[in-house]
């Protein structure tokens, strides 16, 4: 469905950066065998995202700088590095500038980790992830709670002193953190963790994950569209104080992405468009445009990047940027530019 009035050619932002999407081959990569017992065969290689995502945005004129590439819950993260490294050196990702890559903060060697990571990749390296969304074991999806987590099944990352030792460790070697949680997390730990580290950059991933908050796509028994359009005032609260706690911190980024995690099926109703189009504008007043980031989180297809596996619909490339141009109506060119290249720029340190 396209937005209420699609933008002109020359509304188009002149430039892309990407901060935020993934590579995977799980069936030939070792390191992915976490990742594969839980998703299956998965391929996602340099030349679908060229097709994907840069190609349709060059016929648009619009140059793409370049892109970060995100952990994608590997094994080993050096590996996951060297496999991309190797792409870029043949030339199927040159478009790649930098990357997140993973480390458990809490493992006692995780210092020697992170020289692992700088030598895999001593250019290209700019902060690590490690996805903590948990309020619980991991139940199916029914939850908050990340399938990630199963690697350290029910604990709470965001409690354990470990974790921040690990985080005393990135903040001297000067790499930023992707912060992926949940909402409730943001309010009962995440602000005040980093709050004790100033000089460590960190960025929200996917605007903070609200979860569904007018509930589920579909109804449940398969009929039709849910047509709730009311949201889950609950989970907006715990969203907003996590927010609003995150933004008082100078160091604390966000990345507009993943809409459809907080609204699945976003794209099929304008009351639905309407209310992600309020969540997204909430976050940039509440970081400003100098911290947010459009992301495309691209992998696999639209719906999955949209919604993490929560919706069967989602936007491609463009509908996503004529979306954004939407939600940013009325907002000055500055803005735009830093919500589309400028903030990814400066946060990630890419030329």
């Amino acid at each position: 469905m396209s937005p209420p009035s699609i933008p002109s050619k020359s509304s188009y932002p002149k430039e892309i950066i990407d901060p935020h999407h993934h590579f995977l081959d799980s069936a030939n990569n070792p390191f992915q065998s976490f990742f594969r017992s839980q998703a299956g065969d998965v391929t996602y290689l340099p030349e679908h995202y060229v097709a994907d995502v840069i190609r349709p945005l060059a016929d648009l004129g619009i140059h793409f700088r370049g892109s970060v590439h995100v952990e994608a819950m590997p094994d080993d993260g050096a590996d996951e590095l060297d496999w991309v490294e190797g792409m870029i050196e043949t030339g199927r990702c040159s478009y790649v500038k930098g990357f997140v890559a993973s480390c458990d903060l809490t493992l006692e060697t995780a210092e020697e980790e992170m020289e692992r990571l700088r030598r895999a990749s001593p250019a290209r390296l700019r902060g690590v992830r490690w996805i903590l969304n948990c309020v619980g074991k991991y139940r199916g999806g029914t939850t908050a709670t990340h399938v990630g987590t199963l690697r350290h099944d029910g604990v709470d990352y965001l409690r354990e002193p470990d974790f921040e030792r690990g985080l005393a460790s990135l903040e001297k070697q000067n790499l930023s953190f992707d912060l992926q949680c949940a909402p409730i997390q943001l309010v009962q730990s995440a602000a005040a963790l980093f709050a004790k580290y100033p000089n460590l950059k960190v960025c929200i991933d996917h605007m903070g994950t609200p979860r569904a908050i007018l509930g589920n796509d579909l109804l449940d028994d398969g009929s039709g569209i849910n047509p709730n359009d009311i949201p889950d005032e609950d989970e907006l609260k715990a969203w907003r104080e996590g927010m609003t706690a995150m933004a008082a911190l100078p160091n604390a980024y966000v990345k507009l992405s993943m809409l459809g995690y907080a609204v699945p099926g976003w794209m099929r109703t304008p009351e639905r468009q309407s209310v992600v189009k309020s969540l997204v504008r909430e976050t940039v007043e509440l970081f400003g445009a100098g911290r947010c980031m459009v992301a495309w989180n691209w992998h696999v297809n639209a719906a999955v990047s949209d919604a993490d596996s929560h919706s069967q619909v989602g936007p491609d490339a463009i509908e996503l940027l004529d979306m954004m141009l939407w939600f940013f109506d009325g907002y000055s060119d500055e803005e735009k530019e830093r919500l589309f290249s400028g903030t990814a720029k400066e946060f990630y340190r890419l030329d």
